[in-house]
């Protein structure tokens, strides 16, 4: 299958690598110096204990996804409008997109944007970008994806790609599911530069955590949704699986880039004001992660 990849970070690089080692052909469309490393060398994919050289196409336009029978867009949230705009004029009818991306609302956005079915995707992957056209992975990586008439086409071109694929019916409370994991960790390993491990040998951290959480689940029931499984005992696990794994936000502050914490910690207290349910913890972790952002010190 022609496959592209909209937004070619670290969860876009990874997920790229893995199936054009599948024997896909794979485009990645992302910014001008990766482009090039890539097109040049091969993308540098750093998988377990092996380094080698993926070979694939990539490209700074959106026009590259013409043609392609798969998309997964994994933009920042902040850019989920302008990157549907983009890539819109190439999408074929039958194209399945799927929304590899943090927060609970961007399959929804998108799809508005772009005039058709867009498959929320939930990620767990510790991956990050070492440079240009160099992907490390961290570990774990399975997706769950929501329930469509596309589903199953989707896991059946994943899953031979060593791709673990979780087809839910609540496709909804999954994405809450990693947003409160992310609400919990996200803020705080941005603000000290610490990764999960190191971050929760810190006095007060796990208290912390648990307000965090007990807020969004609060949230969560305010906005009707029902979250799966056990949403503390996931947190916990983390520190196990990923311990030297920076969180996105805090990958993007040290690179001087805009975070997306405004859609999650920020969503939260934005819909805590909206029911009318206190989120003081959220807060405290938002304002404190903007203004880590704006200041010049990553």
């Amino acid at each position: 299958m022609k496959i592209a990849v909209m937004g070619a970070g670290a969860v876009g690089c990874y997920y790229g690598a893995m199936l054009a080692r599948a024997g896909h052909e794979v485009t990645l469309i992302g910014r001008p110096g990766h482009v090039d490393a890539v097109n040049r060398d091969g993308l540098l994919f750093e998988f377990q204990s092996t380094k080698s050289f993926i070979e694939m196409k990539a490209d700074t336009d959106a026009r590259a996804i013409a043609g392609a029978g798969l998309v997964l867009f994994c933009v920042k949230s902040t850019d989920t409008a302008d990157a549907g705009a983009q890539m819109k004029p190439f999408l074929g009818k039958d194209t399945i997109v799927m929304s590899l991306q943090n927060g609970v609302d961007n399959a929804e956005r998108l799809s508005a944007v772009i005039g058709q079915p867009v498959i929320p995707t939930v990620v767990y992957v510790a991956t990050s970008m070492e440079g240009p056209g160099h992907v490390k992975h961290h570990g774990r990586g399975e997706l769950v994806i929501g329930r469509s008439d596309q589903s199953d086409a989707v896991a059946k071109t994943l899953r031979p790609a060593h791709i673990p694929v979780e087809i839910s019916d609540n496709a909804q409370g999954a994405l809450w599911a990693k947003m409160i994991l992310n609400c919990a960790y996200n803020a705080l390993s941005a603000i000290a530069q610490k990764p999960y491990g190191e971050l929760v040998q810190s006095d007060g951290i796990w208290e912390v955590m648990r307000n965090a959480v007990d807020e969004c689940m609060a949230v969560a029931a305010g906005c009707g949704v029902t979250v799966p499984g056990d949403v503390w005992g996931a947190i916990e696990k983390i520190v196990d699986t990923m311990p030297g794994q920076y969180s996105s936000t805090a990958q993007d502050l040290a690179r001087g880039k805009p975070s997306e914490i405004d859609y999650l910690n920020g969503y939260i207290v934005r819909k805590g004001a909206e029911l009318g349910i206190a989120t003081p913890t959220n807060l405290a972790l938002y304002a404190m992660t903007k203004l880590r952002e704006g200041s010049s010190v990553a």
